[in-house]
């Protein structure tokens, strides 16, 4: 009799509990997310339990709009998020909608990928003036141009349209930038995680290289100062002077965009997440090898790499580059270079010099001139005519400008001598001259005399012919003849 009784007391605590729970239910809204439990798939529909008197109805219409592989997934027992679209219809029934439901579910999730910023992945699925459309999940968005990383900002026209077009059934990473459901705007931005993703792709990367480590990369892009090449996800940078042996005026002169390319790891910085490559050191050096292959004398082509004031600089086609000065030019009567090379011309030239020690090649255009350098001390080239004459004393340089003089133009029998003041400005003027030329110079001397040397004054000559003046006289007061050279 007291079992009976306690069973009864249960029986009517749990009908009070269902009672009041019913009682205190909150009745379904239109436009409320609800989790359903599948009870039923039929052809047309899907009987969905919400936890309330009565099951929810998935129409066909709504069914059809679903992702063909999600809606294979669907079984019975299984848990589905369901949007409310009509508490109470003409029949009675509630009328849900799955589709909607996950398109609550993604906005409710596109709210908090705004908040933690993380990255997520979209498909392109069409493009207008403004940007591209993406996908995500059931929801489409929209990425302005300003806000991506996979167009350039300066295409316009059809270029731009095109590459928008190429676009469309790709996959990006971007960052979710505004959300607004009830206007149904979401916005992506692929910079955003572009930062981010290099970041985390470099740090990545960083950990995995090591110096001295020979990768395969692509260039992404051409700076005055070097060559960045993407070597999966992380960016390294090659110098400029890293590129090659020779001179290398800009990047572009040797690599193009989108080339690939081995190069050598420099150095890596970790804390600052740079890594310096370098492609010549892959490129066998011209140096080691230069005394080999070459000799003074030599004659050799080579292509112009930059123009300067006091010459070319050409390369060789191993790499081997070198000074051609503009004294070595043609004929050696140039004053400047820019109106006879430029660069990228081909020269045929003849190397004056060859130093491997010190990396250095100096190169002549004068044919009709013995190139072969003399050694002096140390086995260093002796110094040209202009710079010795430029390192000589005073004394010395007027001397040597008489005898220049003297081996241009040997004066007559009764040429009077030439008065001190008058050797010192032809010395003047052959220090004055840059092109080396000797004959020039001697030419600009005999004028110089001629012009500065004193007339014959008759009286004074007659007056020393009455004095009768002694010849260690006369050899004490006339100057030295110059010496024949």
């Amino acid at each position: 009799m007291d079992n009976n009784n306690a069973n009864n007391r249960q029986d009517d605590n749990e009908f009070e509990q269902l009672l009041e729970a019913s009682l205190t239910f909150e009745p379904l809204r239109r436009g409320q997310i609800r989790t359903g439990i599948i009870q039923q798939i039929n052809p047309n529909d899907i009987i969905v339990d919400l936890g309330v008197k009565q099951d929810g109805i998935v129409p066909s219409q709504d069914l059809d709009r679903l992702d063909p592989e999600f809606r294979a997934q669907l079984e019975v027992g299984a848990e589905v998020p369901v949007y409310i679209v009509n508490p109470h219809d003409a029949d009675g029934n509630v009328i849900v909608s799955i589709n909607m439901g996950l398109q609550k579910h993604d906005w409710d999730r596109a709210k908090e990928l705004l908040e933690s910023q993380e990255v997520v992945e979209v498909t392109v699925v069409g493009h207008n003036r403004g940007g591209v459309l993406v996908r995500w999940h059931r929801l489409e968005g929209f990425i302005p141009t300003s806000h991506m990383a996979s167009v350039s900002p300066g295409l316009t026209g059809n270029d731009r349209r095109q590459v928008l077009q190429d676009l469309i059934g790709s996959k990006l990473h971007v960052k979710v930038i505004e959300v607004e459901p009830n206007r149904r705007r979401l916005i992506f931005s692929e910079r955003e995680a572009q930062k981010e993703w290099r970041a985390q792709q470099k740090a990545k990367l960083l950990a995995d290289l090591s110096e001295g480590q020979v990768i395969r990369g692509t260039v992404t892009g051409l700076r005055d100062f070097g060559a960045f090449v993407n070597l999966g996800g992380a960016d390294g940078l090659i110098h400029v002077s890293e590129l090659a042996w020779h001179r290398v005026d800009h990047p572009r002169d040797v690599l193009k965009v989108g080339e690939e390319i081995d190069v050598y790891v420099l150095s890596l910085d970790r804390e600052t997440n740079r890594i310096a490559l370098s492609r010549k050191r892959l490129l066998p050096d011209p140096w080691v090898t230069a005394m080999e292959k070459y000799h003074e004398g030599q004659q050799v082509e080579g292509v112009v790499t930059n123009v300067v004031d006091f010459g070319a600089f050409i390369a060789l086609d191993d790499g081997l580059e070198g000074l051609l000065h503009l004294s070595e030019m043609g004929d050696g009567t140039l004053k400047e270079p820019y109106s006879y090379v430029k660069k990228g011309d081909r020269l045929k030239l003849c190397i004056s010099h060859l130093e491997p020690e010190r990396r250095r090649v100096g190169f002549t255009q004068r044919w009709g001139v013995d190139v072969d350098v003399e050694e002096g001390e140390e086995g260093e080239a002796a110094p040209s005519a202009t710079e010795a004459l430029e390192e000589a004393p005073a004394g010395e340089v007027s001397a040597e400008a008489g005898d220049l003089e003297a081996a241009a133009a040997p004066a007559p029998e009764d040429e009077t001598p030439v008065s001190k003041p008058a050797a010192a400005e032809e010395a003047e003027s052959i220090e004055a001259s840059s092109s080396g030329d000797v004959q020039a110079a001697a030419e600009g001397t005999t004028e110089v005399e001629a012009e500065d040397a004193p007339p014959a004054e008759p009286e004074e000559s007659a007056e020393a012919e009455e004095e009768d003046i002694g010849p260690a006289e006369e050899e004490a007061e006339t100057p030295a003849a110059p010496k024949d050279e």
